[in-house]
């Protein structure tokens, strides 16, 4: 029985011990008196079950032929099931039955055709479990490095890209501004870093090209020469696919580590720094404010 039955359960049982009169009880179920009557009547003979509806339990006169019931769910059967994470749920799977096989009907009513015949359920695919990676306990142990484009000068100038690099540990920031993300941005705004704190033990980035690309030969041959003598023990820093091997006019080529996760020994520190301090910004043409190009203070967070 629905609650509104049973509400008119409850009032005419008020009725029947003389608590209300029939036309309080009318005004109680919101009906007209003759309707309030029909209730009584039907309550008297055949107590509270003839006050639940009469269709009630029947099907409805706008329901599925059961052929197609069964055609459906046979179709579901054959082609749409499977394991979970693989299988069709009720919405994909009306909407192929309606594309491919010519049924028509609303996805609620197939999630309940599909439910009772055991073809669904709410269970879901669990989800690989991931834990928040603890932050390094010592200053230099990790440096992420990552570019952001932005209109940095507002109005007054180009769009650039900010190469930063921040401290894992400690949130200290150091930030170049330049044109592009470039293997030459890049460089620079990392040897800025190591001149001033020394080589990272790790060095964190994303799978752009530009870092995770083998360099060629030529490559290779500018980047020691940028390094000066004693580069032997450093890593090469790839450039992006597409680049020109050589630097543009307006850059000096830059060097410096880049290890995507990776380990950098002690002896790379003089080889990295040797070698003097890049642009790797705007070109003095192009920059419309003062100190673009130039590194930016560090701070002490991320956000600085």
């Amino acid at each position: 029985m629905s609650k509104r039955e049973l509400g008119r359960v409850e009032v005419l049982a008020r009725v029947r011990s003389q608590e209300l009169r029939l036309v309080d009880a009318a005004a109680l179920l919101h009906v007209s008196y003759r309707q309030a009557k029909r209730l009584w009547k039907r309550y008297g003979e055949e107590g509270a079950a003839g006050l639940k509806h009469r269709s009630a339990g029947r099907r409805s006169n706008r329901a599925y032929p059961e052929k197609f019931r069964r055609k459906a769910l046979g179709l579901v059967r054959k082609k749409y099931r499977g394991p979970v994470g693989e299988r069709f749920g009720p919405t994909l799977a009306a909407e192929h039955l309606a594309a491919e096989d010519g049924l028509e009907l609303d996805a609620e009513t197939l999630r309940r055709w599909m439910r009772a015949a055991g073809l669904w359920s709410r269970e879901r695919r669990r989800r690989r479990h991931r834990r928040r990676r603890e932050r390094k306990e010592h200053f230099g142990e990790m440096v992420q490095m990552d570019g952001s484009f932005h209109p940095w000068l507002e109005e007054r100038g180009p769009e650039g890209c900010l190469m930063d690099l921040v401290d894992d540990a400690t949130n200290t920031t150091l930030a170049r501004l330049g044109e592009e993300e470039t293997i030459w941005a890049a460089a620079g705004a990392l040897r800025a870093w190591i001149e001033r704190y020394g080589v990272p033990l790790a060095l964190y980035v994303d799978w752009k090209n530009l870092y995770k690309r083998g360099g060629t030969a030529q490559e290779r041959l500018e980047f020691a020469a940028s390094q000066g003598a004693g580069g032997e023990g450093s890593r090469h820093a790839p450039g992006p696919a597409g680049e020109e091997a050589t630097a543009p006019a307006d850059r000096q080529p830059g060097g410096g580590q880049c290890v995507s996760g990776g380990r950098v020994s002690a002896r790379t520190q003089p080889a990295v720094c040797a070698a003097g301090r890049p642009t790797g910004g705007l070109s003095p043409a192009r920059a419309l404010c003062g100190g673009v190009g130039q590194d930016l203070p560090p701070g002490d967070g991320a956000g600085d």
